[in-house]
């Protein structure tokens, strides 16, 4: 082809075209230029198009966020072997090893995996197709409703699928489990051009983790046991004053659910507020004491 030709087939200037083609021959790409009559650019004979462009480290790269899942999975085994077979011979080997020991378990420990492996088969594929779909959604309280959902994308959190969709409130997340009868249409829709997943999740997750810390306690507690608070809550502790004895404040969702969880510490803590949640810890103990002092019947 001549310059003219690459340029008029990529929608840039001749001049454009004719120094892309200088560079990638330049950086090792086999093409060549050939002068005269009835000349132009020209692949050597037989090359064809690999993953030789690719550097080690972006290879390490892939094959790493692919691990084992990839080979595994049915629908995913065949590309990754046309992925395999089209690196160069020096990191083919190399990228197989490494996609075959990194394996990624998304499962919390003392959780179970949703079985979510069809449905969310059929939501990559409108997401893909951005086709519109209706399907019946159980709410939290099993409360069920018919929605007509416009698919902008998915999300595992800890191995939980949601999907990001477009409905008549808006833009909401949908856990993919709770999802049935899931109904493809041949209507198709154009996301809103401001549009971003990730950015969307993001803020999205910080909304949920407010909601999820709106009630706090401070404690004293010995320093032994403020390691084991930070495993217990997470991000939702934090150190007031380091010491012997420290004081640590941590938040859940409702007090009664921080009550029960702070119960098993016994006199190990000690809650300095609020006093509504001293209240219910003495509630918790008075029942427990009144349930396991009488002989079993």
């Amino acid at each position: 082809m001549t310059a003219s030709q690459v340029a008029a087939e990529l929608e840039v200037s001749p001049a454009t075209a004719r120094r892309d083609l200088e560079a990638l021959s330049m950086a090792g790409i086999p093409v060549y230029a050939r002068p005269g009559r009835g000349g132009g650019w020209a692949l050597v004979g037989g090359a064809r198009t690999d993953l030789t462009g690719m550097s080690a480290g972006e290879v390490w790269a892939l094959s790493r966020i692919l691990g084992t899942a990839a080979l595994n999975d049915s629908e995913t085994r065949v590309p990754t072997m046309k992925f395999l077979q089209a690196l160069p011979s020096s990191l083919r080997d190399e990228a197989e090893r490494l996609m075959a020991s990194v394996h990624d378990d998304r499962v919390a420990w003392g959780k179970s995996a949703d079985v979510v492996t069809s449905v969310l088969s059929r939501l990559c594929d409108v997401v893909a197709r951005r086709r519109i779909v209706t399907a019946s959604y159980k709410s939290r309280n099993a409360e069920r409703s018919v929605k007509r959902l416009l698919p902008l994308g998915l999300v595992n959190k800890a191995g939980v699928w949601y999907l990001v969709a477009d409905g008549e409130h808006g833009v909401r997340t949908y856990r993919v489990s709770r999802l049935e009868d899931i109904v493809v249409t041949d209507e198709g829709f154009d996301p809103p051009s401001d549009f971003d997943v990730a950015t969307y999740w993001s803020t999205q997750a910080e909304v949920i983790e407010r909601k999820r810390s709106g009630i706090a306690a401070v404690l004293r507690v010995h320093s032994s046991i403020v390691p084991a608070l930070r495993h217990q809550f997470g991000r939702y502790v934090s150190l007031i004053e380091e010491g012997d004895v420290s004081i640590v404040e941590v938040r859940a969702h409702m007090l009664v659910g921080l009550a029960e969880r702070l119960a098993g510490w016994g006199d190990r803590i000690d809650v300095l507020s609020p006093p509504c949640l001293r209240s219910e810890l003495a509630r918790i103990g008075s029942e427990l004491v009144a349930h396991y002092s009488s002989p079993r019947r």
